[in-house]
């Protein structure tokens, strides 16, 4: 695409990324047949394509951004499979994250929208916060049916509607050796996943402990930065990711084998911290080491020697987080993971498109987050499964709203698979001395 930014515009290390990815897209229109967003409204301006149209005109001129570019850059899911579907290389990734830091920047939202994005931003990403938060709207759900018809409160009500019913027990991070050390790995702790199922981390520091590998948490460690960088809080963002940065760093120097990710939204973010903070020369260096340490969990475990397992031929339908099979590219070790374990892994027809998640989207974006949900659960669905698996707490608390069956994350099977104990969830599909788990008609 042919582009006239002025030279004094291109000083800007951002906008001269920004104009370098926009000149590589050639209209192709190959994103439009895998964006979820253009697949369900048809607008062309909620598109890959469409949108960097919109992008381009807005940086290439320094316009003030408008309501109506906002809303449809507001509408993208940043589910990046339009990033695996183009054949020309456009990271729209970098994009798409620089135009929302030149929106939040340049344009005066709207008061109550201004309201919710700060207080997500002001409560996600701290974990003791999200905890009083969830106790709180636990008191309010029986307003939710009032807020969803007002249009203006349509997030608080999605808010209330993602709250679980019951308050999960609080876990502590506590570093784990393996009985014979092969390895040393820091486990991040992350901000939702551990409020919300703490279960995820102790089956991983378990599995991990098994396979020989000493589990340590960083002090230190704050949110990766992933949902206040989305919101264009470009600031928030860089200082999370530079104290993570030091966090980690610091631990490595000590010896350090992987920084393990188990929630992938927060993965795709830590292994650009390099690109982050490229142009800060106190941590260009040191960001980019952590970005090359930093590794899926399912990286991990598709790389060393896991004990013998059983999945005692439970039917497991795989939901690949976009985060993961488009932010990372890491599609196959997880369905090999665990059809080595004995599971029978199926596969839904539609398993590129987004379940509607997407961070903050299906509170900031509830009716298209709904549609994407209620679309991605059902063809979950169609396939029978006993159990659905996904590397990522947002769509396992997305799907879980709606799905027959229960959804966990892929770590706790393989955890239960190699000897861990029963995830709760699915202690009514597993008894003692039964060695196959019927099939649903």
């Amino acid at each position: 695409m042919q582009t006239r930014f002025l030279p004094e515009l291109l000083a800007d290390p951002a906008m001269a990324a920004s104009e370098a990815v926009i000149r590589k897209c050639v209209h192709c229109g190959f994103c439009t047949a895998t964006c979820p967003t253009y697949v369900l409204l048809g607008d062309e301006l909620d598109s890959p394509r469409g949108r960097i149209y919109l992008m381009k005109e807005m940086l290439e001129n320094e316009r003030e951004p408008t309501a109506e570019v906002v809303k449809h850059i507001d509408r993208c899911l940043s589910c990046l499979s339009c990033m695996t579907t183009c054949p020309s290389g456009v990271n729209y990734m970098h994009l798409v994250d620089h135009a929302r830091a030149y929106i939040e920047q340049r344009y005066r939202r709207p008061l109550i929208e201004r309201m919710f994005r700060g207080l997500l931003a002001a409560v996600l990403p701290h974990p003791g916060r999200f905890r009083l938060a969830l106790a709180l709207a636990r008191l309010a759900t029986p307003l939710r049916p009032l807020l969803a018809r007002a249009p203006a409160l349509k997030p608080l009500a999605a808010m209330l509607a993602l709250t679980p019913a019951k308050a999960a027990r609080k876990a502590s991070a506590q570093s784990s050796p393996a009985p014979v050390s092969k390895g040393r790995v820091a486990l991040l702790r992350g901000c939702a996943e551990p409020v919300l199922r703490p279960e995820i981390r102790e089956a991983t520091v378990r599995l991990l402990n098994r396979a020989g590998y000493d589990v340590v948490f960083a002090q230190g460690e704050v949110c990766c930065g992933a949902l206040v960088h989305h919101m264009g809080r470009a600031a928030a963002s860089l200082e999370a990711a530079r104290r993570n940065v030091d966090a980690w760093h610091r631990l490595a120097e000590q010896g350090l084998d992987a920084v393990v990710i188990t929630a992938s939204g927060c993965g795709t973010t830590i292994k650009d911290y390099g690109f982050m903070l490229r142009d800060d020369p106190d941590y260009a260096l040191k960001a980019a080491r952590i970005s090359a340490m930093a590794v899926d969990v399912s990286e991990l475990l598709a790389r060393i020697e896991l004990p013998p397992a059983n999945g005692r031929n439970l039917r497991v339908a795989y939901h690949s987080a976009c985060s993961l099979q488009h932010g990372q590219k890491v599609t196959e070790a997880p369905k090999r993971l665990l059809a080595e374990a004995g599971f029978q892994v199926l596969i839904p027809a539609d398993a590129h498109l987004c379940c509607g998640s997407a961070g903050t989207y299906n509170i900031l974006q509830p009716v298209i987050a709904g549609q994407l949900g209620e679309r991605k659960t059902a063809s979950l669905m169609r396939l029978a499964p006993d159990v659905i698996a996904t590397g990522n707490i947002g769509c396992a608390t997305q799907i879980g709203l709606r799905a027959a069956a229960p959804v966990i994350h892929t770590v706790e099977l393989l955890d239960w698979a190699t000897g861990g104990p029963v995830p709760a969830s699915i202690s009514h599909l597993v008894s003692n001395g039964v060695s196959h788990v019927p099939h649903h008609a």
